[in-house]
């Protein structure tokens, strides 16, 4: 079967109006728009961090970035890693203007490292990604093995296609028990 490629915006955007008209009660009467958490994951199979310039370089970082929201709505997805570096530079609500905070996940040997930073200037380079980070909490390793990166919490209208939304919490922390 030979599958044809949609934008992932377009498509996007459609399944939030065909939920936004599913969700709409009978009448013409204007709904307020909704706003929904989402938040960002990206995986790389190393990572290396050099403490005198604060870079985190993720290496062999997935070509997808996943996002969820949570209840109600429960919106998952992924979009290409290259689409998601613009939201350092475009909208007016930008992380440029707010860097998001991350819990950065590191396997390193049997340990498990939880460092939470302040993500800063992404650069794609081939298959690495590299942020200037600032740690909030926690010890950066120089290097590791299977790191994930929980992106904060982004609000966005369920209304809009565009990411780079607006009233961030401070941050979330995963846990591991």
């Amino acid at each position: 079967m030979k599958m044809t490629r949609i934008p992932l915006l377009l498509l996007f955007g459609l399944s939030l109006a065909v939920a936004n008209a599913s969700a709409a009660p009978p009448g013409n009467k204007p709904q307020p728009k909704v706003n929904t958490d989402f938040l960002f994951v990206q995986s790389a199979k190393r990572m290396s961090f050099d403490k005198g310039t604060n870079r985190l370089t993720l290496k062999d970082v997935s070509p997808v970035t996943l996002f969820f929201s949570d209840r109600p709505e429960r919106i998952a997805g992924n979009m290409k890693t290259k689409a998601f570096i613009p939201f350092w530079s475009q909208g007016k609500n930008s992380f440029l203007s707010d860097p998001p905070n991350a819990d950065v996940s590191i396997l390193k040997g049997e340990m498990l490292h939880q460092v939470v930073v302040e993500l800063r200037n992404p650069v794609l380079e081939g298959r690495n990604l590299i942020y200037t980070v600032e740690v909030l909490k926690g010890e950066m390793p120089a290097t590791g093995d299977i790191v994930s990166v929980f992106i904060d919490v982004i609000s966005m209208p369920l209304t809009s296609i565009s990411y780079a939304g607006h009233h961030r919490r401070t941050f979330r922390r995963a846990v591991l028990y």
